[in-house]
């Protein structure tokens, strides 16, 4: 009977078993996004590699560093050094999160069992992200916004430019209530870091920016309504500004249609972050100084700034930055120059 109990031990308490107990903590702790990456990280590099079967099915109580060193090295191996990096860190956390389950009543008891002590991946070297350095020029934005269509993927990547930059992922959890019309406030709430709550992120949209959602708003009320009554059921009262198909937009679709758009402009390739990364740097041309950039694009914010931020919003200050984007913006799409008026002139008018 014994043998038997340690024979099921050994089959239940895996290495893959730890790593779906971590993704289903990721997604209970309501971090989906960062769950689904972690499942299709240890999906394509641990669970389903013919050559690490046996290493998959070790107890992952005794994983040892060389067993993380070899899963790791061998996606270096093959030139993905960021995926490399990511999977180190979704492993180390996983037997992080199982070491200290018995310890701490915020992590799921399922843990426990795995009878995790020490951390196998602390060990391996940290893997340095190579930060991205592609910014658009203004021939390119201006093409790429020109081909900017009316389709869910396309109105979500207009309003990200057209609201400064700001994170997709973050957009897309927008809710018809999270809109003002006659504020013209959009509440987004940046979960990013290791903050228990998201931080509120109130972004005073311009003209064109409210357009887009007024579009997304009514687009959601109307595809809320057609659904309820074909189900014979009340509507949703705050559904989200980006319902397709009865649920949110994928993550991926604004991706894929960047994408698209890049072999359409047959330009060097950038994708969302780029386009994050052009509009700071746009916006830093235009004047905006480097503390009114991070409240407007939702910076990681510490210290003394984030002392000075809990006491002010910098609400108009955004307002005037996201106004001169805007006309930025309008000015490349009309081929009109036009006279720019720098932020602090617009900031002290």
């Amino acid at each position: 009977a014994k043998a038997e109990e340690e024979k099921r031990q050994r089959e239940q308490y895996t290495l893959a078993k730890l790593c779906a107990a971590y993704v289903a903590h990721l997604e209970a702790s309501d971090k989906g996004r960062s769950g689904k990456a972690a499942a299709s990280a240890f999906k394509c590099h641990i669970t389903d590699v013919a050559e690490l079967a046996s290493l998959a099915a070790t107890p992952a109580k005794d994983i040892q560093p060389a067993d993380i060193a070899l899963i790791v090295r061998r996606v270096m191996e093959q030139g993905k050094e960021r995926t490399a990096g990511i999977l180190r860190s979704y492993l180390m956390a996983a037997f992080n999160a199982a070491r200290k389950a018995p310890f701490d009543a915020s992590l799921p008891a399922s843990l426990i069992p795995f009878a995790i002590t020490s951390n196998p991946a602390e060990p391996i070297a940290t893997i340095p992200v190579v930060r991205g350095e592609r910014t658009l020029t203004a021939d390119e934005l201006t093409a790429y916004l020109k081909m900017l269509g009316d389709d869910l993927p396309d109105l979500a990547l207009r309003l990200a430019l057209y609201a400064g930059g700001q994170r997709i992922a973050q957009l897309l959890r927008a809710r018809l209530r999270d809109w003002d019309p006659e504020a013209k406030t959009l509440l987004l709430y940046d979960g990013k870091g290791r903050r228990q709550q998201p931080r509120p992120h109130l972004l005073p949209l311009g003209d064109t920016g409210a357009s887009i959602v007024e579009a997304l708003a009514a687009r959601a009320i109307e595809r809320t309504t057609q659904a309820a009554k074909r189900a014979h059921r009340e509507p949703d009262q705050n559904p989200s500004l980006f319902v397709s198909r009865g649920r949110v937009m994928n993550l991926e679709a604004p991706g894929r249609r960047v994408a698209a758009i890049v072999a359409e402009m047959k330009c060097p390739p950038f994708d969302v972050a780029d386009l994050r990364r052009t509009a700071e740097t746009m916006l830093a041309g235009l004047g905006v100084n480097r503390d009114h950039r991070a409240v407007l694009l939702s910076h990681g914010l510490s210290g003394v700034q984030q002392a000075h931020y809990d006491r002010y919003d910098y609400l108009e200050d955004k307002r005037t930055a996201l106004v001169l984007w805007e006309d930025h913006l309008n000015r490349l799409v009309s081929g009109k120059p036009g006279k720019v008026i720098p932020f602090a002139k617009r900031e002290a008018a």
